[in-house]
């Protein structure tokens, strides 16, 4: 009799391996965003500071003219890295965010890296987060991609939204970019049920930890 399930606990055929990996992500998204969710500001602001800390001393950043980061939703809780904008900008460092302004961006599920000189002329434009206008110059080439995550494993891969911007938009610019996954400490997990089109990161910095991805 055929078992149904592998020791591992996915179904055997693709099919059904793909659909528990989907509705373990999923599970893990909901709860993810509830308990981040309850963390204190101060909290998420302390963590956060360390984070940007960690990120400044990385080498790949260290060494980048060009960086990608992410305005946060603060509502969301998420990590707030606008101290490392302003300390890159110190360097000289050219600052992009990601934006989905225009409607093929939309369309095609991928996101383009826009160039920010002042971060205040961001703003929400109907994607849930502050993003550059839509004019702004396009970044063809970057050395470094900040990406936000609700889970993150020592393999890089990780858990978004659900959307799948991230792991289209990546392919574009990594190799040669490094992309970093930012979390809080606690939502690193033993594993993410990656799919094959999910797209790992080379790094993983926490507020305690920095993990190199070995391939």
């Amino acid at each position: 009799m055929r078992n149904d399930v592998t020791k591992a606990g996915f179904a055997e055929t693709p099919d059904e391996e793909a659909f528990v990996r989907q509705r373990v992500k999923a599970e893990l998204r909901k709860r993810m965003r509830g308990v981040r969710k309850t963390m204190p500001v101060d909290a998420c602001l302390a963590r956060s500071l360390a984070i940007v800390r960690q990120l400044e001393m990385h080498s790949a950043m260290i060494a980048a003219r060009s960086v990608a980061l992410f305005w946060p939703m603060r509502e969301r809780h998420e990590v707030d890295l606008r101290s490392l904008d302003a300390s890159l900008r110190k360097r000289g460092v050219r600052i992009a965010y990601p934006s989905l302004g225009r409607e093929h961006e939309r369309d095609s599920g991928m996101m383009t890296m826009r160039y920010v000189d002042d971060a205040r002329t961001m703003e929400e434009r109907g994607s849930g987060f502050a993003e550059p206008d839509p004019d702004a110059e396009e970044a063809i080439a970057l050395d470094v991609i900040v990406v936000p995550a609700l889970a993150v494993d020592p393999q890089g891969h990780r858990i978004g939204y659900g959307a799948g911007y991230y792991d289209r938009t990546l392919q574009r610019f990594a190799p040669p970019a490094v992309t970093i996954a930012v979390a809080y400490d606690w939502q690193l997990i033993a594993e993410v049920p990656a799919m094959p089109y999910d797209v790992a990161c080379s790094a993983v910095v926490t507020d305690a930890r920095v993990i190199v991805v070995t391939s």
